[in-house]
C-alpha cells in the first residue's frame, strides 16, 4: 500500500510549488525521536568532489533551532572524488571502502565527543552511498536515522558497461546495497529526498553524463528506496535536495520528530570565521590541507565592492591548512583573498556572514584556461550549494543572463565573465534570486581571478 500527500509551499518570488509527495511503503520505518526528547547528534556527509563547508547553512539553521554546535559534525573526506572503477586504485580518488572507513571513524568520534549511543546521518549525493555502506556493513547499531538527499540509490545510470563504477545501478556496489525485499537496513529510520525531475543525476536520457540519446534506465524516482520514507521536494536541483531550506525542514522534522521553530537563520552579534585551505592535485579536487597559503580578509562596500578600512585578518596556513579565527562585521560583505601555492590569487567576494563558522573552507579558483587568454580580467559567479536553473531562477552576471548557463534541468554551478583590460578595476554585480554580490575585476596579467561565491 502506498500513501500520498501533496503539499503546496511558497517559493522565491511568490511562485507556488508542489513540494511534497510522501511515498511511505509498507516496510517503511518511522523516526524514533518523540516530542520533547533530545535530538541525536547529527553527522553531515558531503557528495562527490565536494567538501564539508557545503553544510554551513544547514548547520546555521540547526543552531537557530537550538541544536548545539558541538553535537554536530560535517565530515571532510580526504579524497572526495570517486574512482572510475571502484576496484582499481586511482590517484587522488577514493573507493567506496575508503569512504566507509573514514565515515565509520567520524561516527565513532562524534559518539565519543557527545557520549551518545547512536547518531543521525545526513548525506548528499555520493555521501548517501557512504551512509548506506557503513550502515549495511556493521554500523547499524551506531545510527538512529539516515537521510539521503539526492543520492543515486539506483545509479546515475544502469548499464551493462562500466560495471565497476560506483554509480552504475547494475554494478556490484549498488546491487549489494539494494538486494532483498527491503532496500534499507532494519533498525535505522531512512528518509530519501528527491527532485521532481530536475536532478541532473536522475534523468532517463544520458545527455547529462555525456551520452545524449542513450537511455540511462534511471528515472526521477531513482533516489527512492523500498522500505524508506520517500519525499519529493518539487523542482529543486541535485544539490538543493540537501542544502535548500525546504530540505532543511524535512531533515529536521525527520530527525527531531517535530517542525523546526524557524527556517530562517538567526543572526549572531559576534561572528568569528575560520576554515581550511585545500587544493587540486593533478586536476582532481582533494580536501588535503595546503600549507603556506595566505588568507586576507577585508570588509567591502555593499554597492561598489571596494575595501573599507584596514585589513580585518591576515594569516598563513601551517601543516594543518587551517586559517582563522577572524572576527568580522556580520552586516558587511567580505573580500577574502587566498594566495595559495601554484594557483591563481583568488579574490572571493561573499555576502555578510550572519553566524560564526569554522567550515569557511577555501580552495583557489581553477587555473586560467585557453578561453581566458585574451581576457584582461576574469570574474566567476559560483553557487556551491546548488545549480543555476533557467528559467526557474533569476541569474544575472553583470546585468545579463550568463551564456554558459544552460536552460532546463539545472546543470551549471558556475558562470564566467571575461572583460577587456580597459575594464580592469570596475565592479561586477552577481545576482541569484535575492542574493546579490558585488565583486571587483582584478587583472589577469597578475594571475588574479575574482569569484563571487554565493552562500544560498
Amino acid at each position: 500500500m502506498m500513501l500520498s500527500r501533496r503539499t503546496i509551499l511558497q517559493g522565491a518570488g511568490g511562485l507556488a510549488f508542489a513540494v511534497a509527495n510522501f511515498r511511505t511503503h509498507a516496510l517503511a520505518q518511522t523516526p524514533s525521536v518523540a516530542q520533547g526528547t533530545e535530538v541525536p547528534p547529527i553527522l553531515f556527509v558531503h557528495g562527490n568532489g565536494d567538501y564539508d563547508a557545503l553544510w554551513m547553512t544547514a548547520l546555521w539553521r540547526m543552531e537557530s533551532n537550538g541544536i548545539a554546535r558541538d553535537r554536530m559534525m560535517a565530515i571532510n573526506f580526504t579524497n572526495p572524488t570517486a574512482r572510475a572503477d571502484d576496484t582499481v586504485e586511482q590517484a587522488n580518488r577514493s573507493s567506496t571502502e575508503d569512504q566507509r572507513r573514514e565515515l565509520a571513524a567520524a561516527i565513532a568520534e562524534l559518539k565519543r565527543r557527545t557520549g551518545a549511543a547512536r547518531v543521525a546521518l545526513v548525506g548528499n549525493s555520493r555521501g548517501g552511498n557512504s551512509i548506506r555502506n557503513v550502515i549495511k556493513n556493521g554500523g547499524a547499531g551506531d545510527v538512529s536515522h539516515a537521510v539521503l538527499c539526492g543520492t543515486p540509490n539506483h545509479g546515475v545510470f544502469a548499464l551493462d558497461a562500466l560495471l565497476g563504477s560506483e554509480f552504475n545501478g547494475r554494478g556490484a556496489f549498488l546491487r549489494g546495497l539494494n538486494e532483498g525485499e527491503s532496500e534499507v537496513t532494519p533498525g535505522v529510520a531512512f528518509l530519501t529526498l528527491r527532485s521532481d525531475g530536475m536532478d541532473k543525476y536522475a534523468q532517463p536520457d544520458g545527455r547529462f553524463i555525456g551520452k545524449p540519446g542513450v537511455p540511462t534506465n534511471v528515472t526521477a524516482e531513482g533516489p527512492e528506496l523500498k522500505g524508506a520514507t520517500n519525499l519529493v521536494l518539487g523542482t529543486i536541483d541535485h544539490r538543493e535536495t540537501a542544502y535548500h531550506p525546504r530540505a532543511f525542514r524535512e531533515i529536521y522534522k525527520f530527525i527531531a520528530g517535530r517542525e523546526p521553530a524557524r527556517i530562517a537563520i538567526t543572526p549572531e552579534q559576534t561572528v568569528r570565521l575560520g576554515g581550511l585551505v585545500t587544493g587540486v592535485v593533478d586536476g582532481v579536487p582533494t580536501n588535503r590541507p595546503v600549507a603556506g597559503a595566505t588568507v586576507e580578509i577585508h570588509h567591502v562596500d555593499r554597492e561598489s565592492g571596494e575595501r573599507r578600512g584596514d585589513v580585518v585578518h591576515r594569516s598563513t596556513t601551517g601543516a594543518d591548512g587551517r586559517w582563522g579565527p577572524a572576527t568580522v562585521d556580520p552586516t558587511s560583505p567580505l573580500e577574502i583573498v587566498l594566495t595559495s601555492p601554484d594557483a591563481p590569487i583568488t579574490h572571493f567576494y561573499r555576502s555578510p556572514f550572519p553566524r560564526s563558522s569554522d567550515v569557511v573552507h577555501l580552495r583557489a579558483a581553477r587555473p586560467f584556461i585557453p578561453a581566458d587568454k585574451d581576457a584582461g580580467a576574469v570574474v566567476i559567479m559560483s553557487r556551491p550549494r546548488g545549480y543555476f536553473g533557467l528559467p526557474r531562477d533569476i541569474v544575472l552576471l553583470d546585468g545579463k543572463e550568463p551564456a554558459d548557463v544552460h536552460p532546463g534541468v539545472p546543470t551549471d554551478a558556475a558562470a564566467t565573465l571575461r572583460l577587456p583590460a580597459s575594464e580592469i578595476g570596475r565592479n561586477v554585480v552577481a545576482e541569484f534570486n535575492e542574493e546579490r554580490i558585488v565583486a571587483r575585476a582584478w587583472p589577469a596579467s597578475e594571475n588574479r581571478i575574482a569569484v563571487a561565491e554565493l552562500t544560498y
